[in-house]
């Protein structure tokens, strides 16, 4: 019995679910609850962003609805239901018509938002790009009104179901099918609603203003308001210039695909375990094969003063060692890849949808140059906010939790200091102008229209800059857009134009006084005119 192939299978069965057990206790009680905030946020941007959760909600909101609404009517005062002015009173078989109209008229509403919204989803691919498209399908109100849609479907069928024949007394609910009535007035209204909110969804500005919101979110969530003092003891950590010369181990991903998330206090946990530093190479929204290196693990030396700190058990130190495979599990669950590019925190993610917004509006299909001037001054907005704000710092520190047997005293004389865990790369401002600003005026290049609005950007910005590295990195810009015009402006008279603009907003950077002075270009010709018109 005991050596039957049955038994066997089932004796495997066991072995392999405990491990799995335990492997999950170990890579996940801890690490998970250090970051469950941004793990809870991450997975409902997951839930918002699909199709179907508000719909899915909407429905089992009526599925519920319906035997509560029924069950109430059982035990309600009929004559009290009479006196409401609005409440149905019929008999059955008016309920049940009542009843199988609103399921018929709503499920037929709900088939033609749902064709009117795969029209619009058509027209957006083709002229704003497809990666706009999640824009489109997490909008919330169109889902709601598909959800109120099949909501009151899901809901009329259940109360049809209720409405008895025998038993006009008790067996008509009568509150059920007055909410019924109140809830296909609902849903006409959320029609008249849909169309006119579909109307601006589509809208070049709108789309603008929504990636440009985003955008503005995620650099509040990564930029601060100013430098702190954390800040300024991040940079002068004595570790951020010796751990290069540690011990160094490559460090590859788990899978293909796009970064989207790392979990900080999961990775800076890690790190201490194995007594290391880990350093990314790799921005948020890269996309990386599973033989890319997209960092390293530098191990301490077994001298190093850190290693000599208790953890928070009592007198246990850090004692450093090699990555091995549980290293590697866990740091697959510090990590979050995706095989497409989604919404996330990443700011580029956002400032590239008004990019490429603008890009596909300079395309000779469609040739709307206005699109992408206003896209230009919607990434001024944004890039104004970066260079005003405190960049996020690189270096992460792990401070670790005191002993419960160390006195006050002795805990004042033996104060820990934070520990370096993690160093990110922090792309600068002029990675973000390149990408943005950049990549427009490498699309532009024979637009004068386009070339001036991201010289006058140009400017904009310089009212933001807080130092001379981005003075400088705005007079490369600069330059580049006058370049990019005198080498694919079609007319002389064109290049002209840009290039007495490019040299006067050269000229008002420059200037002392500039951020308290206002530009404004005035050509040769505007400037002959007006000097006619004085002598006149």
């Amino acid at each position: 019995m005991d050596n039957s192939p049955e038994n066997g299978l089932i004796k495997r069965l066991f072995t392999v679910i405990a491990q799995g057990m335990k492997q999950f206790i170990q890579l996940w009680s801890l690490q998970t609850l250090t970051d469950l905030p941004d793990r809870l946020r991450n997975l409902w941007q997951q839930l918002i962003g699909s199709y179907w959760f508000i719909p899915t909600t909407c429905v089992i909101a009526g599925i519920l609805l319906a035997p509560l609404l029924v069950t109430i009517d059982q035990h309600f005062d009929r004559e009290t239901v009479r006196e409401i002015t609005f409440a149905f009173t019929g008999d059955d078989e008016a309920a049940r018509a009542i009843m199988t109209s609103i399921a018929g008229a709503v499920l037929g509403v709900a088939g033609t938002t749902f064709s009117i919204t795969i029209a619009v989803l058509s027209m957006a691919s083709s002229q704003f790009g497809p990666r706009l498209l999640r824009n489109f399908l997490t909008d919330t109100p169109n889902q709601f009104v598909l959800g109120a849609f099949i909501g009151t479907f899901s809901y009329s069928l259940l109360v049809l179901k209720s409405i008895h024949k025998y038993d006009v007394a008790f067996g008509v609910p009568q509150l059920a099918v007055t909410f019924a009535i109140i809830m296909a007035i609902v849903c006409a209204l959320l029609l008249v609603y849909f169309v006119q909110h579909m109307v601006h969804a589509i809208q070049a500005s709108h789309v603008i203003q929504g990636a440009s919101n985003d955008a503005i979110k995620n650099i509040h969530y990564w930029y601060k308001d100013h430098c702190d003092i954390q800040h300024q003891r991040d940079i002068e950590h004595h570790d951020i210039e010796q751990f290069q010369n540690w011990p160094a181990t490559p460090i590859y991903p788990p899978k293909s695909g796009y970064l989207q998330q790392i979990y900080l206090e999961s990775l800076a946990t890690l790190t201490q375990d194995y007594g290391g530093v880990v350093q990314m190479r790799i921005n948020l929204g890269n996309y990386v094969t599973d033989k890319n290196v997209i960092g390293y693990f530098y191990q301490r030396p077994v001298v190093h003063p850190t290693n000599q700190q208790k953890t928070a058990t009592p007198h246990l130190a850090v004692i450093p060692r090699a990555p091995d495979g549980m290293f590697w599990q866990r740091f697959a669950g510090c990590i979050r890849i995706e095989q497409r590019l989604a919404h996330s925190d990443d700011i580029a993610y956002s400032l590239g949808q008004m990019t490429e917004i603008a890009v596909r509006a300079l395309s000779p299909g469609i040739n709307d140059p206005k699109t992408a001037v206003n896209c230009v001054q919607s990434l001024t907005s944004c890039l104004s906010i970066m260079m005003r704000r405190q960049p996020p710092s690189p270096y992460h520190f792990y401070i670790p939790a005191q002993d419960n047997d160390v006195t006050p005293k002795l805990e004042s004389k033996q104060q820990r200091l934070a520990i370096l865990a993690v160093v990110t790369h922090t792309p600068k401002i002029s990675d973000f102008l390149n990408t943005s600003l950049g990549e427009i005026r490498r699309y532009a290049a024979a637009d004068l229209m386009v070339l001036k609005a991201l010289c006058q950007a140009i400017v904009d910005l310089n009212y933001a800059h807080i130092n001379s590295a981005q003075q400088q990195t705005l007079l490369h810009e600069l330059k580049l857009i006058e370049r990019a015009g005198e080498d694919n402006l079609s007319y002389q008279e064109l290049v002209d134009d840009l290039v007495a603009m490019c040299q006067q907003a050269q000229k008002f950077i420059l200037s002392n006084d500039a951020q308290h002075r206002y530009f404004n270009y005035v050509s040769e010709f505007d400037a002959h005119i007006a000097q006619a018109l004085q002598t006149q």
